[in-house]
């Protein structure tokens, strides 16, 4: 079985996290601790937590530097990509790369959350998005 459940995020500032991912996302957190946040999403959680106890948690020291990671935020339709960005900007997010057309096709563009977390918003026609958000392949 292929599944991923949570995906944790290291963040310097949990109120100001909080502030992007609830204010630039629209996100309700389902549960909220004084030092977590945790985000039920379609089909996945993402929690923010400090990177101090997210070491401590795994048995570390401190946790090593972070690596090349993207998340993506798909949307229903073109446009959109485009508000979302703004909205992220709005809320504490720097865009790294405007909005465009990829040689692949569809519309993205790419916005770092105030922690330097990389998010890609984009718009691809050839996959199918439930009404959830859920994102389904589909074989050109």
């Amino acid at each position: 079985m292929q599944s991923l459940s949570v995906i944790t995020l290291p963040v310097a500032d949990l109120g100001r996290a909080a502030g992007f991912y609830e204010g630039g996302f629209g996100w309700s957190a389902a549960l909220a601790m004084d030092d977590i946040r945790f985000y039920q999403l379609n089909g996945l959680v993402l929690a923010l937590w400090s990177p101090a106890a997210l070491a401590d948690d795994a048995g570390l020291e401190a946790l090593p530097p972070p690596g090349g990671i993207a998340l993506a935020h798909n949307v229903h339709e073109r446009d959109e990509v485009d508000a979302v960005m703004q909205r992220l900007a709005e809320h504490g997010g720097s865009v790294t790369r405007a909005a465009d057309e990829p040689p692949h096709g569809g519309y993205r563009g790419y916005v770092r959350d105030p922690d330097g977390h990389l998010w890609e918003i984009a718009w691809n026609p050839a996959w199918q998005l439930a009404a959830d958000g859920a994102t389904l392949l589909v074989a050109p």
